[in-house]
This record gives C-alpha cells, sequence and structure tokens, in this order.
C-alpha cells in the first residue's frame, strides 16, 4: 500500500511540474481555458453596414447659388469738419475776435454689403452700413452698378432695407427655413472684406442664441468662425446648400481682423424686420415704460425672494402703461400672459413682441405675495436716428 501511494505522489509531483512549465513557456495553450470577462463597448459597423454619407469636399454648387445675390453697398455722407482748438482759447479770441470756422464739410464714404432679398430689387442689409448716408450705390457681382435708395431701418437690431433702383430682374438669395441651423453646421460667408472684392470663408456655426454682447438692443445671434472681416457687414451668411441663415453683422476683435468669432443676425429676425418695414415702413414693438434690473443673489436676498428668475422694476415712466396698470418700482415681474419670465433680456423680448393696444396680464410679486395686473401695451418709442 504505502509503495502505491509512492507512485501516485510522484505521478501528481510530475504533473504539477510539467504543467507549470508549459503554462510558463507555453502559456496561450491555456488562454481558451480561463471564461472571459464580458465588457459592453461600442464597436464601429462592419464592412457589409451601408457606408456614412459622405462630406461634400467642395461647396462651389452652394456659392454659385448665393454669390449673385450678394451685392457691395458704397455710401457717402458729409461730415462737419473738426472746430480748431483755437478758435475756443479765451487769449486767441481776446486778440482776434470771435471767428467763425466756415471750413467746409469733409465728404466721408463708406464701404459694406448686402443681400438682394427680392428680385424687385430690396436689399437687405446692417442699418450702420448705411446710417447717415445721403448717397448710395450698389455694385452687383456682375459688375453692374445703381443708385439705391433707404426704404427704412431699424437700429435696434441692426438692420435696414434699401430699394435698389435698376431695371429687370435681379438675382434673389433663397431664405433657408427658421430656426433650421444647428451648431455644428457648415455655414459660408459672403461678403466684400477690405474692399478687395467679393469673397467666400467658411467655417461652422459655433453657437446660437448668443446674447447680452451689447452690440444691440435686441440680441440673438449666430457665432460662426468663419472669417468676417470689416467690409463684411450686412453680407450673406449660407448654409452648404447656399440658402441664407443671416446677416453678418459684428466680429469679436482686438485688431481689427478676423479671430475666428463672428456674429450674424438669424433668418428669421431679418425676414420679421423685412416684412414690417415694407408693410409699415418701420418696426413696431410693444412697451410699457418700466426700466428693469437683473435680479442678483444678493438682491434676492435683500426681498426675501427665493431664485433670481424674474425681471426687477427698478422704475416707472410717468403716464407708462406700466403706470396706469399699477406697477410699482420694487415689483419683480415674473410672468406676462401666462409664460414665465426668468431674466431681463427675456422680459424686454417678450414685451416687444406684443402688439400695441394689446391688453396683457402681467404677473408681479410684491413683498410676500403676487399680484395680477392688466396692462396695456403702449408703442414703442422710436430709437434716435443718431447713435
Amino acid at each position: 500500500m504505502r509503495r502505491l501511494w509512492l507512485i501516485f505522489a510522484q505521478a501528481v509531483t510530475v504533473s504539477v511540474a510539467v504543467l507549470f512549465v508549459l503554462n510558463t513557456l507555453k502559456p496561450e495553450w491555456f488562454k481558451n481555458a480561463a471564461p472571459a470577462a464580458v465588457v459592453s463597448i461600442l464597436e464601429a459597423p462592419g464592412n457589409d453596414a451601408p457606408p456614412p454619407a459622405p462630406a461634400p469636399n467642395s461647396y462651389a454648387d452652394a456659392a454659385r447659388r448665393s454669390m449673385p445675390a450678394v451685392v457691395h453697398i458704397y455710401t457717402a455722407k458729409d461730415v462737419a469738419r473738426p472746430r480748431h482748438p483755437l478758435l475756443d482759447d479765451p487769449i486767441f479770441r481776446h486778440f482776434f475776435g470771435d471767428r467763425q470756422d466756415n471750413a467746409p464739410a469733409q465728404r466721408a464714404s463708406g464701404l459694406g454689403s448686402g443681400v438682394i432679398a427680392s428680385a424687385d430689387g430690396l436689399v437687405l442689409t446692417n442699418n450702420h452700413v448705411v446710417e447717415g448716408a445721403d448717397e448710395i450705390e450698389i455694385a452687383l457681382n456682375d459688375g453692374r452698378k445703381f443708385p439705391a435708395r433707404l426704404v427704412g431701418r431699424d437700429p435696434e437690431t441692426d438692420l435696414a432695407v434699401l430699394r435698389l433702383q435698376g431695371n429687370g430682374k435681379l438675382p434673389a438669395i433663397t431664405f433657408a427655413q427658421q430656426d433650421a441651423l444647428q451648431i455644428g453646421d457648415v455655414v459660408l460667408a459672403i461678403g466684400n472684406p477690405f474692399g478687395v472684392g467679393q469673397t467666400v470663408t467658411m467655417g461652422i456655426v459655433s453657437a446660437l442664441g448668443r446674447s447680452q454682447l451689447g452690440i444691440n438692443t435686441f440680441e440673438n445671434y449666430i457665432q460662426t468662425d468663419a472669417a468676417i472681416n470689416p467690409g463684411n457687414s450686412g453680407g450673406a451668411l449660407v448654409d452648404s446648400q447656399g440658402n441664407l441663415v443671416g446677416i453678418n453683422t459684428a466680429i469679436y476683435s482686438r485688431s481689427g481682423g478676423s479671430l475666428g468669432i463672428g456674429f450674424a443676425i438669424p433668418v428669421s429676425t431679418a425676414r420679421g424686420v423685412l416684412e414690417q418695414i415694407i408693410a409699415t415702413g418701420q418696426v413696431t414693438r410693444g412697451w410699457i415704460g418700466v426700466e428693469i434690473q437683473e435680479i442678483t443673489p444678493e438682491l434676492a436676498e435683500s426681498f426675501g425672494f427665493a431664485g433670481t428668475e424674474g425681471a426687477l422694476i427698478a422704475g416707472v415712466l410717468r403716464d407708462s402703461p406700466a403706470e396706469q396698470a399699477g406697477i410699482r418700482p420694487g415689483d419683480i415681474l415674473i410672468g406676462v400672459d401666462g409664460k414665465p419670465v426668468h431674466d431681463p433680456k427675456g422680459m424686454l423680448e417678450m414685451v416687444a413682441g406684443l402688439m400695441p393696444g394689446h391688453s396683457a396680464h402681467f404677473r408681479v410679486r410684491r413683498a410676500d405675495t403676487e399680484v395680477e395686473l392688466k396692462v396695456e401695451i403702449g408703442r414703442r418709442p422710436a430709437p434716435s436716428l443718431q447713435r
């Protein structure tokens, strides 16, 4: 019995030694023996899957469709010469008397871009391109030049509408569907930067709904990294099919050149302003006559308000619709016609979108209570002609 046990023990020892040697020298022989761990991963489709739609390697068709509708705008206006400082010097006036500076006004010229919005000659551009101009000339992409007149303008969105005084059918741009643009979409900026001639640059939509930039009263900008430079103002921002998605209006720059941050007015805003100006010659917005302020955490704490949403009424104009309705300084506006007010910008846009004469229901927080007030909307006063 003892002999059998020794033989068994030796056999087991030899077997274990052989397995150790084989596992050391040929580990791949034993890989299938261990159970595989289950890991969930995302895997690219195989060769049998349908290939994704290829990205276009050229946007020539989009440029060809939209370039004829983008025009160059040349303006001229009289600018008063600066008064000579000696004429205001009391010592000079003591010896030479009061003298008038009768130097003729200087003639200043400007340059920008525009977009033909209709075949009968309506042109969309920026207000700052034509502001104060007494002569406006438009040059088409094919070299033709026509005089133009101002139909109307809206300084609060920096848009203006011109009427091109020419004959025949003109190449009008195609408007994209409103609010169809998405972050990451490819866009082309077309204009006349620095007066070098019509130029097309490409980029993507970097952001939508940019506001609080301090550029205009009503801001809802498309941000793009397509190169936009001085002279591009009023030009077209088009999508990869050549449809108009915005009007180029401003850049962020420390040097005056493009740094990859440009802003365009969305086509939805441009179209609304265009239609109102053609119908009435101006843009009509609602107004109630209040001064509003953002609610900071400190103000919210002092008013005993749980959050920072809403618009603080900092002042009320005398005899304004707000005063007549009973709105008081210190009220916090939290709703208009059942829609919540999140901040002063939203309140301003909400009221501006109401038609004058319409009676709206305003909900305000006053002390610890909420009050419903009925306000008859007035007409927003037109801004001054000069900035």
